[in-house]
């Protein structure tokens, strides 16, 4: 092992990226996503595609980087320390989106996990159609996976789902379409938190339980950087969500309670040791 640059030895770290916009109040967005990949054992990166003035009771503003600044943002993350996985969040605008997939063609990104965040659970719409038909034609196809959950993969597949067949209807769609794998989220009361994973014209089932915990703010962010987490440290794709399944329930039955709305998880329920300790035995 060569000496590393401090004249010590040289230790290294699989690396992860999340490319998606900031939550102010830390439960969601790159701030999740960043606890998620140090929990799970890999070095996080981030490029911010907007700054939200979040917290767990809603959203009252947004500002959007420019895409040369997303550009420059991506420039030096790909030319310095190489994700050896890339996870895409929010992103709310199709310039950002075309600048995203330019990049990472332009550095050959493996481990892509999209998370499409098109649809907030009340049902509303959070991106325009323009930014849709720019995630379909030009991230979709580069990504490993692809994260739905039903609203998003009704827009995706351009079906009704509300049943475990039309999941995987659905799924079998946005996958042939986009030649991905797609993990189509249950929930929105189709079913007991199970997902589908549908990859290569077969369907798997992941089998979840109903965890009774409100405060449920970031889940997709962090399932979604979870599987890029566990991608990055060369685990296959089943592997890789069956453990970020794992991992999502023990952060939910840590039950943090935290904030007046729906509040964050604790990412970091499994991390022990000296520096974690969340008081002091001094005097």
């Amino acid at each position: 092992m060569p000496p590393a640059k401090g004249g010590g030895m040289e230790i290294t770290m699989k690396t992860a990226l999340t490319i998606a916009g900031s939550d102010s109040s830390g439960g969601a967005g790159i701030q999740a996503d960043l606890k998620t990949m140090l929990a799970n054992g890999v070095y996080g990166m981030s490029a911010i595609t907007a700054l939200t003035a979040q917290n767990t009771t809603g959203v009252t503003a947004i500002m959007e980087v420019t895409p040369d600044f997303l550009k420059e943002e991506l420039d030096n993350i790909f030319t310095d320390i190489y994700p050896d996985a890339v996870k895409i969040g929010m992103v709310s605008s199709a310039a950002l989106i075309r600048t995203i997939a330019a990049s990472l063609r332009e550095y050959h990104a493996s481990n892509i996990v999209v998370d499409p965040v098109m649809v907030a659970t009340s049902g509303a719409r959070l991106i325009n159609e323009e930014a849709v038909t720019a995630l379909k034609e030009e991230l979709l196809p580069l990504s490993c996976v692809v994260t739905p959950n039903i609203p998003e993969a009704e827009v995706l597949s351009g079906i009704k789902v509300t049943s475990d067949e039309d999941m995987i209807r659905a799924a079998r769609i946005i996958s042939e379409t986009y030649c991905c794998a797609v993990l189509c989220k249950g929930g929105h009361k189709i079913n007991d938190a199970n997902d589908l994973l549908y990859k290569d014209g077969q369907a798997l089932w992941f089998q979840g339980r109903r965890i009774h915990n409100p405060n449920t703010h970031g889940t997709g962010c962090t399932l979604s950087s979870a599987i890029a987490s566990n991608l990055a440290k060369g685990f296959n794709l089943e592997t890789s969500v069956k453990r970020a399944k794992d991992y999502i329930s023990g952060a939910l039955e840590a039950m943090l309670d935290l904030g007046k709305g729906s509040g964050p998880m604790n990412h970091g329920f499994n991390v022990t040791g000296e520096f974690a300790r969340a008081t002091s035995n001094s005097d």
